[in-house]
């Protein structure tokens, strides 16, 4: 994994989050048993944790794993998810984030692997707050394929299943990018917003 600057990515999502309407947060999200704002709420904790990561501040904010509880938002959300993600952004331009090793969600992971892992989280969690909101998506293309390969890698892992990913939904294979690293992370590409 070579370092990619994650802060295109993070303006997208900052811009999704800003277009989010009150109304929206109880909204379904292609993340099962996540609405709108439990989603918003999982953006802000992962932000925090993975500039920790990167910073190798280890602590309880990496130590945390992402299962433990359905995370929520408090309501200084639309301040502090922008400042975290542009604190996300600048932690990883660090080239010393992507070496040695760090922990992420309780595990222990090299800086490299942290990095995909991160830029993988960006991008999905984009689309799946971009489609539940009915908002435009695209994806800042160094992440994505940071994304897309990160995916790719883990689709051959036999314990996936019952891991942080579903099995992998089939897509055409003229699909694009996206829809294929979709498909990859256990999300169907053709998921409908619903109310």
């Amino acid at each position: 994994m070579t370092m990619v600057d994650l802060g295109p990515q993070t303006t997208i999502l900052a811009r999704l989050a800003r277009s989010v309407a009150d109304e929206q947060l109880t909204a379904a999200t292609p993340c099962p048993g996540l609405a709108v704002r439990n989603l918003l709420g999982h953006l802000l904790m992962l932000s925090v944790a993975f500039r920790d990561a990167a910073r190798k501040d280890l602590g309880p904010t990496t130590d945390t794993s992402p299962t433990a509880a359905v995370p929520d938002l408090g309501p200084g959300w639309r301040e502090e998810l922008p400042k975290a993600l542009d604190e996300l952004a600048d932690a990883w331009r660090d080239p010393a984030a992507w070496t040695g090793d760090t922990r992420a969600g309780g595990v222990d992971l090299p800086g490299a692997v942290a990095g995909a892992v991160v830029a993988d989280e960006l991008v999905i969690h984009g689309w799946d707050l971009a489609r539940a909101t009915g908002q435009d998506y695209a994806p800042d293309p160094a992440a994505l394929d940071a994304a897309f390969g990160f995916l790719l890698a883990a689709a051959d892992d036999p314990d996936r299943d019952e891991g942080l990913f579903g099995p992998v939904v089939p897509v055409p294979p003229d699909a694009s990018r996206l829809d294929r690293a979709v498909g990859l992370s256990g999300r169907d590409p053709g998921w409908p917003r619903r109310a």
